[in-house]
């Protein structure tokens, strides 16, 4: 193979082949759909149309964990959006003062005791309140999560197509530079771009009606029809993570369409602010991806199985090469810094020279960073580009170790919530229009 395709194919691997693929199919979408519109945002994809489900019909579900810090900010950003009598908390053995907290909101709450682990505490209020027969609608929420003030109008239009059995939420990251340092800027930063990368690239494509592709609803902020609650196994053993099951059992079981769009249900959601916890979420969230992938296998029909082998296979692909690039580079800068102090180490010839492995992986991660840093209007984002980097090689080597550990780890029932930064929920609730930034 000569260099020069030996380049476009680290490239290649660099910026994504999903990605690329993805994008192309979401910039027809958005030319189908917004510059030449059939429909709103093009929503429905069958000639027959049901109505929006009405407010009155959509519950909100949370399982907390030792919430305290956070719980009462969270409630009374949600009830500014529906009665307090219809939002369910599942305490899954809380021994703060979680429970109290609720109650004095006005919502209601189940405590669990002994605790079941989060996708068993949802499931306990599914059944417990009866979610899934009394409502059109469940939104299941994080307790650290706020919604837009449109979230219901522009997220429960795309129920107008009968074949949608979720709305996926939007995530962007809350943004307030002054909770968080130096560090922390970088990594919230890192956070938001990988947001606006996949959800705007890769999964606005996927969610075309046609294609059905998406790989999860979040479990942050996402809209579930009531009936398709009935179906899904919400708490399978071992995992440690919900919401990939979650996605994965609606397609696999035909129960519907999953439904995104960049511009509705959209929510805010609080990053890790530092390196411990960043890291800790991630390999928390590949572990599930990967224990979710083992439960359900490979083996089915359809394409969004098929483009989950392909994403499989460009994951694990990228991650290696990642690794072993960054590899190359620190041995070609050791050489060169062996070479000035007079003792020379050849290179082996098969090995690019360091700056064109450097480059043909900076140079499309800085391409993605300038643009979204342009389309979120966010100088920050630019700003900390050169960590992002550094951040991606952990990225790549939790995923490489989660997928490892997805052979022996099963999840016991017990966990814990993110660090918490409560000062953050408080003072968005003093204006819902401005918490949070530009999404």
């Amino acid at each position: 193979m000569s260099s020069i395709g030996y380049y476009l194919i680290l490239a290649a691997l660099m910026f994504g082949v999903n990605t690329v693929l993805w994008s192309t199919v979401g910039a027809a979408r958005w030319l189908r759909h917004e510059v030449w519109p059939a429909g709103a945002h093009g929503y429905a994809s069958s000639t027959q149309r049901c109505p929006i489900p009405p407010l009155s019909r959509v519950a909100v579900l949370m399982a907390a964990h030792n919430e305290e810090d956070v719980i009462s900010a969270a409630l009374r950003s949600v009830t500014r959006l529906v009665p307090p009598e219809q939002v369910f908390v599942a305490s899954d053995g809380s021994s703060d003062a979680t429970v109290a907290l609720v109650r004095a909101e006005g919502a209601n709450v189940l405590d669990l005791q002994p605790n079941r682990g989060k996708a068993g505490a949802l499931a306990a209020g599914v059944e417990h309140f009866r979610l899934a027969d009394r409502f059109d609608v469940v939104l299941i929420l994080d307790a650290d999560t706020e919604l837009n003030p449109d979230y219901f109008t522009s997220g429960l239009t795309m129920f107008v197509d009968p074949e949608v059995a979720v709305v996926a939420g939007r995530a962007t990251t809350q943004w307030r530079p002054a909770e968080l340092g130096l560090l922390g800027k970088a990594i919230v930063a890192h956070r938001e771009r990988i947001y606006v990368i996949v959800q705007r690239l890769v999964k606005y494509g996927q969610a075309l009606s046609a294609a059905d592709a998406v790989a999860i609803a979040p479990g942050f902020a996402s809209m579930y029809r009531g009936r398709v609650l009935r179906e899904v196994e919400m708490n399978p053993p071992g995992l440690v993570i919900e919401d990939f099951n979650m996605t994965f059992e609606i397609h696999r079981r035909g129960l519907g369409r999953i439904a995104f769009h960049p511009s509705a249900a959209v929510a805010r959601t609080q990053d890790p602010a530092n390196l411990h916890e960043y890291a800790k979420q991630v390999h928390r969230w590949a572990l599930g991806f990967w224990q979710t992938v083992r439960l359900h296998g490979l083996r089915h029909r359809g394409l969004f199985w098929f483009s989950l082998i392909l994403y499989c296979g460009e994951l694990v692909i990228s991650s290696l090469t990642l690794l072993i690039t960054a590899a190359l580079v620190v041995v070609g800068v050791a050489l060169a810094l062996l070479a000035a102090t007079g003792l020379h180490l050849a290179m082996p010839a098969m090995i690019p020279p360091v700056w064109v492995l450097a480059l043909v992986v900076l140079i499309p991660d800085l391409a993605l960073t300038l643009a979204v840093a342009a389309g979120q209007r966010r100088a920050v984002i630019l700003a900390a580009a050169p960590a992002y980097p550094m951040l991606r090689l952990l990225d790549a080597w939790l995923c490489l170790r989660s997928l490892v550990g997805s052979f022996r780890t099963r999840s016991s029932g017990s966990w814990s919530s993110p660090t918490r930064r409560a000062t953050a929920l408080v003072a968005a609730n003093s204006d819902p229009t401005t918490a949070g930034g530009t999404p």
